[in-house]
């Protein structure tokens, strides 16, 4: 266990480039592309002279805008310039109905909303200027070639934009996008491997820091989106989250500890993100290439939370969710010691909660039967047999728990869906 003996505050910078990093792992393609539509919205912001917090928010609805592409082709159509705002507008939507469910990104919700929305037929009120400025740092985004020289291209793209202007784009921000398009500078750091750190030395300083329940609530956000990717996964991290909890609790942790455990359960297939969802889906066993993938999401999770050091610990326990004492696991082979109470809860609860689930190849497990697995891993030293004693001696009231959370969260992907996709299922890629 770890002390707590102060009140942990974590930057929501350092949590929104996570989230953007963990989005971008699905396709080569993808790298950086929410940076690079921050930092396009950002400049255009302060090129018009918008106030500072205007600037920040453009900046966090660039970093956010495609979090409702819950797909792989919903988000490589949307890096063809001349996408159809139709085809777009509905992981617009789904950004919008994700971001809104978090206080600090209220404000930016409704910018991502329309995202996709063209400038003619919208010049009034109907849609926010943010997303008007937000549409065309996107675009811009999507121009740059990463393989050739930025200022190379800048007098092509500056073209293609302007012959856009009053029709798809509003001529206030094409003439904005014009004069930034002077500055050697402003390409440079387009293209920069290290934009991140640019877009930190504007922003952290006006960034938010968040408490316990802010963290928790921003976590249960990025499982939501993890999740929501697959009916089969639509609750797994709110189960996980809550098991974890319910079992630290009966093991004697403190309730700052066992925040932090809850949070470690719903970031902890964080890196299931660069998972492509016809494997996730996929009905039958796995193929040794495709199984491969699949094992990568524990050390993916701990790639795209490492640079959080106010979530260290959390991010340990999260990414050795499939570590075994035995040293069977993965992603680090770690062994006994190296194990730490609070991971090995997560893997408990992670294998109880994956098995009384439904999943694309099986039906649900009853309790009884999943019980005894857990016991039978104890026994041959894989899983802790404390932690898995505990859940055999309070399983009723963990079930409960996990079922109740569950359900909760089933609601909500329901009316996700209904809301976003008129109830059809989410095409997966």
């Amino acid at each position: 266990m770890l002390p707590m003996d102060r009140e942990i505050t974590v930057p929501l910078f350092d949590m929104v480039m996570s989230l953007t990093n963990a989005i971008d792992l699905i396709s080569p393609a993808l790298v950086n592309h929410h940076n690079r539509v921050a930092y396009v919205a950002s400049s255009l912001a302060s090129e018009l002279g918008l106030p500072a917090k205007e600037q920040k928010d453009l900046m966090l609805a660039g970093a956010l805008h495609d979090v409702g592409a819950l797909s792989l082709k919903d988000r490589l159509d949307a890096l063809v310039f001349e996408c159809s705002p139709e085809a777009a507008s509905r992981h617009s939507q789904m950004s919008c109905a994700l971001l809104r469910s978090f206080a600090p990104f209220a404000d930016v919700a409704p910018v991502t909303c329309y995202h996709h929305t063209p400038w003619e037929g919208h010049e009034d009120e109907d849609v926010p200027a943010g997303s008007h400025l937000l549409h065309l740092a996107d675009r811009v985004a999507v121009l740059v070639n990463q393989e050739t020289s930025p200022t190379g291209q800048s007098r092509e793209i500056v073209e293609r934009v302007a012959a856009q202007s009053g029709r798809r784009f509003g001529p206030r921000y094409v003439e904005a996008f014009t004069n930034l398009a002077t500055k050697d500078s402003f390409w440079r750091e387009l293209a920069s491997p290290h934009i991140r750190s640019v877009l930190e030395e504007r922003f952290r300083s006006a960034m938010v820091q968040l408490d316990m329940q802010g963290v928790l609530s921003l976590a249960k956000l990025f499982g939501q989106i993890i999740d929501f990717r697959s009916r089969f996964t639509a609750t797994h991290s709110c189960g996980v989250a809550a098991t974890a909890e319910a079992l630290s609790r009966q093991l004697g942790f403190n309730e700052q500890e066992r925040c932090l455990i809850k949070a470690a359960g719903y970031l902890h297939d964080l890196g299931k993100l660069a998972v492509p969802s016809s494997i996730l889906e996929k009905r039958g066993k796995l193929t040794e290439d495709e199984y491969s993938v699949m094992k990568g999401h524990a050390y993916h999770t701990f790639h795209v939370l490492e640079p959080v050091d106010a979530l260290r610990v959390v991010n340990q326990w999260a990414s050795s969710h499939h570590e075994r004492l035995d040293g069977s696991g993965y992603p680090f082979s770690r062994t006994g010691r190296d194990i730490s109470l609070e991971a090995r809860i997560i893997a408990v609860a992670d294998i109880f909660s994956a098995l009384t689930e439904s999943r694309p190849y099986r039906t649900e497990m009853p309790n009884d039967e999943a019980l005894q697995i857990l016991r039978q891993m104890a026994l041959e030293g894989t899983l802790d047999h404390n932690v898995v004693g505990m859940l055999r001696l309070h399983y009723r009231e963990l079930s409960h728990l996990r079922m109740e959370a569950e359900l909760n969260a089933a609601k909500e992907y329901q009316q996700f869906r209904q809301t976003n996709l008129s109830g059809r299922d989410i095409q997966a890629a």
